[in-house]
């Protein structure tokens, strides 16, 4: 215990100064630090706040060096039993449901009725948690392909929507090969049912170079439109000095959106923005620094985007379901809603984010999910995120006329790195140190 409260505390220092991780540092220069960051295993609530506040940006912005943004905040899709206003969090806690973990940075669900949660951990397994216990042997073991750690490693994971019947699902994970890293997103495929996928099945639908060691992205995960959404950061290093996330002939600094389904690996969905040219034609979103994390809501459709900061501030960005895709989230002309470096062309529209903090509250935004599960119906259509190395998690309510409502809830010891729904719609999240935890009430 320690040895893992002085490994956070030299994390806070260096991060006071620095900017932020996603799920490690995020470092300025191409350096990276392979050094795991543990908080408690039991990691308990302490306290729970409420500080609602309709407000998405800050009373006192720092100077512009630039125009403000073009933008407005996207309007919200309220789905049908969306609470008002925020549940007393007192009354509520999050509730381990397993340990032992190695780095867990992710959690998801296959959609094939086993009720079964799929666990990422960092060096390339995926673990699986089935009646209320994790099972010993992994889904995946491709801990032989992955180079790990810091913001590398294996990242992301998403199910195919007809996974019961074709067995596919992709991961997304770095590769070193002769010095040079390398972003894989690969199909894998498992018979239905199975308790472990087969390691020689992988399909190769990218191989991207990246310049740097940071700055990866992540996140995947499948639209309502049943096409897979891929999210690349930057590529790193601090500020973007490529100029990717403006860029649109690059993948980095992007979520891509390509169809799976039409061909091997895969197709341009015909309404992409850029699938007739001014652009590369998987590219959906751009002007991203680090989205670590991203979800849809599964009753309306909308998206929620998390992109990690430079060294001031954190933002969550929307769009609704109706977006026909090619906007721009503003990076690096912007870190959130506040001028970063260099003046946008005149005109151009950018995505608002549709809440933001700044590193006194936190320093690495892990963005959530959409809780829409009936067992506690006080929480239906809340958003919940919330920041690595703080352990803060926060609530997004819509509200009527596209305003958001904006909480802080809990307080937490947790190292968190992913938030993560199972088939009913309950909201986990992993902590770095090796546990899963569930939103549940008091009893």
């Amino acid at each position: 215990m320690r040895r893992c409260f002085l490994a956070f505390a030299l994390l806070w220092i260096l991060l006071s100064s620095c900017a932020s991780p996603s799920p490690e540092l995020d470092q300025p220069t191409q350096v990276d630090s392979t050094t795991a960051v543990q908080s408690s295993p039991t990691s308990p609530v302490i306290s729970a706040t409420v500080q609602a506040e309709l407000a998405t940006q800050d009373a006192t912005p720092s100077p512009p060096a630039s125009p403000e943004p073009s933008g407005t905040p996207s309007e919200s899709t309220l789905a049908p039993g969306t609470v008002a206003s925020f549940p007393n969090p007192d009354a509520f806690a999050w509730r381990q449901i397993a340990k032992g973990l190695n780095l867990p940075i992710g959690i998801t669900y296959a959609a094939d009725g086993s009720g079964r949660l799929f666990i990422i951990e960092q060096e390339g397994t995926i673990r699986i948690w089935k009646d209320n216990q994790l099972l010993e042997s992994p889904f995946l073991d491709i801990r032989d392909k992955i180079d790990c750690c810091g913001e590398r490693g294996l990242l992301g994971l998403a199910f195919h929507p007809r996974f019961a019947e074709n067995g596919y699902f992709y991961i997304n994970y770095t590769e070193e090969l002769d010095g040079q890293l390398y972003t894989v997103i690969a199909r894998y495929q498992a018979t239905s049912g199975a308790e472990q996928a087969d390691p020689n099945s992988e399909l190769r639908i990218f191989h991207l170079p990246q310049p740097y060691q940071n700055h990866n992205g992540g996140g995947l995960a499948f639209g309502p439109d049943g096409f897979l959404y891929i999210a690349l950061g930057d590529g790193g290093s601090g500020g973007d000095p490529l100029g990717n996330g403006q860029s649109l002939e690059t993948l980095l600094g992007k979520l891509l959106r390509v169809d799976v389904d039409s061909a091997e690996p895969y197709a341009i969905p015909s309404d992409n923005p850029f699938a007739n040219g001014g652009g590369l034609a998987p590219i959906w979103i751009y002007g991203l620094r680090n989205p670590w994390r991203f979800s849809f809501d599964r009753m309306t459709g909308d998206l929620f985007i998390g992109d990690v900061g430079q060294g001031q501030w954190e933002e969550i960005d929307f769009l609704p379901a109706s977006h026909p895709g090619g906007g721009n989230l503003g990076w690096n002309y912007y870190e959130g809603s506040h001028a970063f470096e260099g003046s946008p062309p005149e005109g151009l529209e950018l995505i608002v984010p549709i809440a933001e903090y700044g590193h006194d509250s936190g320093v690495s935004v892990v963005a959530g999910s959409v809780y829409q599960d009936q067992s506690l119906p006080e929480w239906q259509g809340v958003y919940l995120y919330g920041d690595y190395a703080s352990g803060n998690i926060w609530g997004l309510i819509p509200q009527e006329g596209g305003a958001w409502l904006n909480a802080m809830l809990f307080e937490t010891l947790f190292t968190i790195t992913s938030f993560g729904e199972d088939e009913a719609g309950e909201i986990y999240l992993t902590d770095y140190a090796g546990g899963v935890y569930r939103l549940e009430k008091n009893e």
